[in-house]
């Protein structure tokens, strides 16, 4: 059964917990994008990281998400508020440690792998609880509202965050900066202590290990086309992603000269193309429908890589990757937006984890052997070749979309009414 997607638009902030959530997500994203650009600055500018090392830093940050699969099951079966109280408090531990070894001069790239490895472990904890616990913080007939809001509060904290980190990391330096993202996430865990979500059972079977949970949970995805579509074309699409942005900020840094406060502007011109995709994503998937809005996300991604191909450096073109990131950013996000409600209203309640894994394991899990690709390529070719060659890849998922019944879908399906999450309670208003 489908309903117009105009109808899927009722407000989801009358729920409490699903405002905290909201702040969550923002205050943590928000730090998150500070620290990017403070430790790619600390890595390029003053450790002096080759670009085999960067490449590095790429590969392990993206590592954990080799184990998405198994972040999933455990969200299944255990509190998902404690897992991501769990992951923020992990996080604030592990960046804490970055200025301190700073300004005791012992700060090295090493330390840096360790870092980045425990932030993406956290981030894969963190993401499968958060985004499955969605669906037990709103109703199904709001979860594109919901998604909206979070997509358009997550544009304007990564907008605002990378423009204090760049004004941060000019004031106070890149490692210093990096306290602003330990405190984020110290803010994000007050947030999420106070949550009190309709979570759907635990499901802890003492006969049913967690690889078995695993494995049902991909049969369930993998039986499920629409989902199973806009997964695989989520993870090429990622894979040429990850080997355009293992040498992204490198490049910019270097090649084209570009200041770390013009790279912040950049990120953070940029991320005003999110909040308006996010913002927008509801009305223009009414108007032309929930398929081609996807598809219009995944087809802009390689056009919107041509100016990079063809940049130099100077203001000019700085001007013109700010504009062509912000267009990406817009269609990204409400193809992103789209997408993430449709998977979310397809999915039994009881799978919503571990499919949200399975998304994370094929795309984020495939980031780490395409920054590795990245690396292996650099060695044969220039770095603008393996730009291109990323950029050629994400041409690919257009095609499967365009070949799928995705393209032709208008409206928002809704659940069967045996696996719909029931809506918040009265006392969330």
């Amino acid at each position: 059964m489908t309903v117009p997607v105009r109808e899927l638009q009722t407000p989801a902030w009358a729920s409490r917990s699903f405002r905290y959530l909201l702040g969550s997500e923002a205050t943590s994203l928000a730090g998150s994008a500070v620290s990017t650009i403070a430790l790619a600055s600390l890595a390029v500018l003053e450790l002096r990281a080759t670009a085999t090392e960067v490449a590095l830093l790429a590969f392990v940050g993206q590592l954990p998400s080799t184990l998405a699969l198994w972040a999933g099951a455990l969200s299944d079966r255990y509190d998902k508020r404690r897992q991501l109280l769990g992951s923020d408090l992990a996080a604030a531990g592990a960046l804490v440690s970055v200025p301190v070894a700073a300004v005791a001069g012992v700060l090295t790239i090493g330390q840096l792998y360790v870092v980045l490895f425990l932030l993406g472990a956290a981030r894969v904890v963190h993401d499968a609880a958060a985004i499955s616990l969605l669906p037990a913080v709103v109703a199904p007939n709001q979860l594109h509202n919901a998604n909206s809001k979070l997509g358009a509060a997550s544009s304007v904290a990564d907008s605002a965050g990378s423009n204090a980190g760049a004004a941060l990391i000019s004031a106070v330096g890149p490692a210093v900066a990096v306290l602003a993202d330990v405190a984020s996430f110290l803010v994000s865990a007050v947030l999420v202590g106070r949550m009190r979500p309709t979570q759907p059972p635990a499901r802890r079977d003492a006969h049913r290990s967690l690889v078995q949970d695993i494995v049902a949970g991909v049969r369930y995805v993998v039986g499920q086309p629409t989902i199973r579509t806009v997964i695989a074309a989520l993870s090429v699409l990622s894979f040429g992603l990850a080997i355009l942005n293992t040498y992204w900020a490198f490049y910019l840094l270097t090649t084209l000269d570009i200041s770390p406060t013009a790279f912040g502007v950049i990120m953070g011109v940029g991320s005003l193309g999110s909040l308006a995709g996010a913002l927008l994503a509801p009305s223009i998937t009414a108007r032309i429908g929930i398929g081609p809005t996807i598809v219009a996300g995944f087809a802009v991604s390689p056009l919107a890589q041509l100016p990079l191909l063809l940049a130099g450096p100077g203001l000019r073109w700085e001007i013109v990757l700010a504009a062509a990131l912000t267009v990406q950013l817009f269609w990204a996000t409400a193809s992103g937006t789209s997408q993430r409600s449709l998977r979310q209203a397809l999915c039994d309640p009881r799978y919503q984890g571990r499919m949200q894994a399975a998304s994370t394991t094929v795309t984020a899990g495939s980031r780490p052997l395409a920054a590795a690709i990245a690396g292996a390529l650099a060695l044969l070719l220039d770095v603008p070749t393996v730009l291109a060659i990323g950029a050629i890849l994400q041409v690919v998922p257009v095609l499967l979309l365009l070949a799928s019944p995705v393209r032709a879908l208008r409206t928002m399906p809704v659940p069967p009414a045996s696996t719909s999450v029931p809506p918040a309670r009265e006392g969330e208003a």
